[in-house]
């Protein structure tokens, strides 16, 4: 069952989608449709669970749900994706791919780019220790607090002199 995002507990499990580029106002209100429907019928064995979305910074998608009641199985999790595959297919804007960083530039400018070619962002000095990145570790809502992160503290630390 959908609910307010605001709504949804501090504990609820959270999966993180970085989108390629920017949503449109077309594509958030496309988004906001297909999930608020997406999110009011999934269930996890047939039973309901509240669930939830937000966009944060114009590309960042986050799918929430309450597993306090019912874990969300491997079946619903796999109609999540089913569900967000087809919304990258319509929008044309990659979503589900995991080999991906994204950060902020110094203007706040958000860019994306291949896991595998990240290291010559950090050579090219286009991402230093202090370039915000989305964190990889956020696992529930309370978590989002921390949803950006400095490059110097995540993964990409060992890119940087000590």
């Amino acid at each position: 069952m959908y609910i307010e995002f605001k709504d949804m507990p501090e504990y609820s499990r959270v999966w993180v989608y970085q989108a390629a580029r920017r949503f449109s106002e077309y594509e958030k209100d496309l988004i906001t449709s297909k999930l608020s429907v997406f999110c009011d019928g999934w269930n996890t064995h047939g039973n309901r669970m509240p669930s939830s979305f937000e966009i944060l910074d114009g590309q960042i998608l986050v799918l929430a749900v309450d597993e306090s009641g019912l874990g969300a199985s491997g079946c619903s999790i796999d109609s999540s994706v089913r569900t967000l595959r087809e919304l990258e297919d319509e929008i044309e804007n990659n979503l589900t791919d995991q080999g991906k960083v994204t950060f902020k530039s110094s203007s706040g400018e958000i860019s994306v780019a291949s896991a595998l070619g990240i290291k010559s962002k950090v050579t090219s000095g286009e991402i230093d220790s202090h370039t915000p990145v989305i964190n990889p570790q956020v696992q529930s809502k309370k978590d989002l607090e921390s949803v950006w992160i400095l490059a110097g503290k995540s993964w990409l630390s060992r890119y940087f002199p000590n």
